[in-house]
């Protein structure tokens, strides 16, 4: 089986690693010649995963056709804000029936779609390809390393669903399957802007109980608006639900809690996000996860706030208070007392 990886990113890189170990036949997608020849004469990305040897049978390419064509299973591991852009130029290429597997994590600025959503627009109706996601608390630093692992293949699709898993299972990446695409892409993308959150709190010096009040009360929102939105509630007390919320507020290889803790310290986010390498996708979902709250008439106080520190530049001092201080109110809104 030839599989292309459009992506040359960590978790690119590491899933390209992960399935050439498999056996398969996998070709890189490195959009930055200069980068694709150091990968190549080095066996190491040390751009996005330096430490990690990778193996010499993977293939790399600068050329987008030659990652695309004659693939059976296309792996998109870009930024999902140019998601749209990757699949208008690679759809010509892609052969019939192809299986698209997503892994980026967030929701389109403007049309408020989410990536599974996008990709099947660029396509247009006509195609026949399969488009499934895999999401969950996944860093690449972590996978590359061979540290065990659990991660969700979300299709409408079981028997796609099940082929995906078994092309990327391993003896330490564990591959679940779930039915709701809806909830494991919010679930995916609505947890960055928690780890905001709970960033801007540790920038803060708030503690322990600050972070926990977070989390909780962030996967209540999260649930809210996915439920609304199709959603089914149980995804959001799984992997691409609470796990995923877990280690994105939690894990130092974070860079939306790194770019929270910079905001709590006082930084601008021009300051912050000029010195990244990698892009926060927290910061543009945060945005699109507004709009959709306003749209549904779904209480989100966490993302509102969030929203409001990094777009109107409110104080995240003042913004934690608001919070704290809001009316009261039965912690499960939805249960009515007699």
């Amino acid at each position: 089986m030839e599989i292309g990886v459009i992506g040359a990113g960590s978790w690119g890189t590491s899933l390209a690693k992960l399935l050439a170990e498999k056996g398969f036949k996998v070709t890189l997608w490195v959009r930055r010649e200069e980068l694709r020849r150091s990968i190549s004469q080095n066996h190491e990305n040390t751009d996005y995963l330096p430490g990690v040897l990778l193996p010499e049978s993977l293939q790399l390419t600068s050329e987008l056709r030659n990652a695309v064509q004659g693939k059976e299973i296309i792996v998109l591991a870009v930024p999902s804000h140019v998601v749209g852009e990757v699949v208008a130029s690679i759809k010509f290429f892609l052969e019939r029936g192809t299986i698209i597997v997503n892994t980026a994590k967030g929701l389109s600025e403007g049309s408020l779609m989410r990536m599974s959503e996008v990709i099947k627009d660029r396509l247009g109706p006509d195609s026949s390809c399969k488009i499934t996601v895999l999401s969950g608390p996944n860093h690449a630093e972590e996978v590359s390393r061979l540290v065990p692992t659990a991660t969700v293949v979300a299709s409408s699709d079981a028997a796609v669903a099940e082929k995906v898993q078994d092309i990327f299972i391993t003896s330490y990446f564990r591959v679940y399957t779930n039915p709701d695409v809806i909830g494991v892409e919010l679930g995916g993308a609505l947890k960055n802007v928690i780890a905001l959150a709970v960033g801007v709190c540790e920038g803060l010096n708030y503690g322990d109980n600050t972070k926990a009040a977070l989390l909780t009360r962030g996967l209540a929102e999260i649930t809210r608006l996915g439920v609304c939105l199709g959603a089914k509630q149980g995804t959001f007390s799984g992997l691409t639900g609470l796990g995923d919320l877990f280690v994105t507020c939690n894990s130092p290889h974070s860079r939306n809690r790194y770019v929270g803790i910079m905001l709590g310290k006082g930084h601008t986010l021009e300051e912050i996000t000029s010195q990244m390498k990698m892009i926060a996708e927290g910061i543009k979902t945060t945005r699109v996860a507004y709009e959709l709250s306003l749209q549904y008439d779904v209480k989100m106080p966490i993302t509102k706030e969030v929203y409001k520190v990094l777009f109107h530049k409110k104080n995240p001092r003042e913004a934690a208070a608001n919070l704290i201080q809001r009316p009261r109110t039965h912690e499960m809104e939805e249960i009515v007392f007699q």
